[in-house]
């Protein structure tokens, strides 16, 4: 026994780490990620050290990749966040999320007078600022941050 106290993970044969999400932000990512109702084996950790972030948050989901419209709602709230595509134990691709300039019917307009919330139509968001995350609407010109947007 070394002394050392350590937690006993199993590693991802195949699968997605979603790594470097605030933890005020995880369980919205979890519901972005639809987790909940997936049946393969997840593993979320919460409140984790972290030197860039003081603490983290971390999502472990086996057998899935998600798709870049899932990755870019994940940005949308965490854009810290970095994707790990996991094959046969091995790191196959790692990247930061990155948000799109534009963000189309992925976010809900706040504004009740927003003709998106009037008629039949798609949302559009253009990014304002990608650090603090704020975007602002096409059709009504309303800003939110990021982290308090509504998603569809």
């Amino acid at each position: 026994m070394t002394g050392k106290k350590e937690l006993a993970v199993a590693a991802l044969r195949n699968g997605t780490v979603i790594d470097h999400i605030p933890s005020d932000v995880l369980f919205k990512a979890v519901r972005i990620l639809g987790i909940e109702s997936l049946g393969t084996a997840v593993t979320i950790g919460n409140n984790l050290e972290s030197g860039k972030l003081g603490k983290k948050g971390i999502i472990k989901v086996a057998d899935v990749e998600f798709d870049q419209a899932t990755l870019d709602r994940i940005a949308l709230l965490a854009p810290t966040a970095v994707v790990n595509t996991i094959r046969d134990y091995n790191v196959v691709e790692k990247h930061p999320v990155t948000l799109p300039d534009t963000i189309t019917d992925i976010v809900r307009c706040a504004n009740p007078k927003c003709i998106t919330n009037n008629e039949p139509m798609a949302t559009r968001f253009h990014v304002v600022s990608r650090e603090p995350v704020t975007i602002r609407c096409h059709y009504c010109n309303h800003t939110v941050s990021g982290d308090k947007a509504q998603l569809h």
